[in-house]
């Protein structure tokens, strides 16, 4: 059965897809407040294409599982967002730099980071 005003489908659509498209970008600019506002937070500026940054996703992941709600790990691709390279002054990457609830910035690292020196930053500044 053909419709009589298939453009009133379309409208529809386009509206709904607006609505998300406004929705998700409320909360992406609220996720990407960095240092997240009263937690301890690790940022690790690096690139998807960038080897130990590579070597370090996997960790990074099991421990924003593991710290959730404790604390913020957030990955930034310096390559697709150069305002945060600029804004902390990254040079070389991987760089990671642990803030605590504060948003003062404690500790920074360069290079490739292990799963025990992330706990142990992420930890000390836990315990404060």
């Amino acid at each position: 059965m053909l419709q009589r005003y298939p453009h009133k489908n379309i409208v529809s659509i386009l509206f709904l897809v607006v609505l998300l498209l406004i929705s998700f970008t409320a909360q992406a600019s609220e996720q990407n407040e960095i240092p997240v506002k009263d937690m301890v937070t690790m940022v690790d500026l690096g690139a998807d294409t960038c080897i130990p940054c590579k070597l370090m996703a996997p960790i990074l992941e099991k421990l924003e599982v593991e710290y959730k709600g404790k604390a913020a790990i957030v990955f930034i691709d310096v390559w697709k967002n150069p305002d945060h390279a600029k804004k902390y002054g990254i040079r070389v990457i991987p760089t990671q730099i642990f803030f605590d609830k504060n948003g003062t910035e404690k500790y920074r690292h360069v290079g490739f980071m292990d799963e025990k020196d992330i706990r142990k930053e992420i930890d000390a500044m836990l315990a404060i």
